[in-house]
């Protein structure tokens, strides 16, 4: 099983599709890594020897941030604008739609399950 980055490449999949797995790799930067290395697309994950993992492993540590490197600075970037009290970092402090979106209705993927508002029954004096 091919390991590239900390993360263990499934088998028996192209190796276009295996290398999304690692996050901070989509499709299109998948298909330039493996041009560059001059490896085909529809090369199986198990096909792959030792000196193309290597090779695939120099081209993405050369040129990609990936993994634990790009999480640390995606959430410093967040950290920086709710420090900075800027609008987008208040909506992030707040767990709302950062981008603009409706929030009257819609937005519970961010929001959550929605919590309705618990009535209290007035209390009825008897005399």
């Amino acid at each position: 099983m091919a390991r590239i980055a900390g993360v263990d490449l499934p088998r028996r999949k192209r190796v276009e599709i295996g290398l999304t797995y690692i996050y901070g790799i989509g499709r299109i930067s998948s298909q330039q890594i493996l041009k560059k290395v001059g490896i085909d697309l529809d090369t199986k994950t198990d096909d792959l020897t030792e000196s193309d993992i290597n090779e695939i492993r120099k081209v993405i540590d050369r040129e990609y941030k990936v993994e634990g490197e790009l999480r640390s600075s995606v959430s410093m970037s967040i950290k920086r604008l709710m420090d900075l009290g800027c609008y987008r970092g208040l909506r992030h402090r707040r767990s709302l739609p950062v981008r603009g979106q409706r929030t009257s209705t819609n937005a519970r993927t961010r929001k959550g399950p929605r919590r309705t508002a618990v009535k209290k029954k007035a209390a009825t004096r008897k005399t």
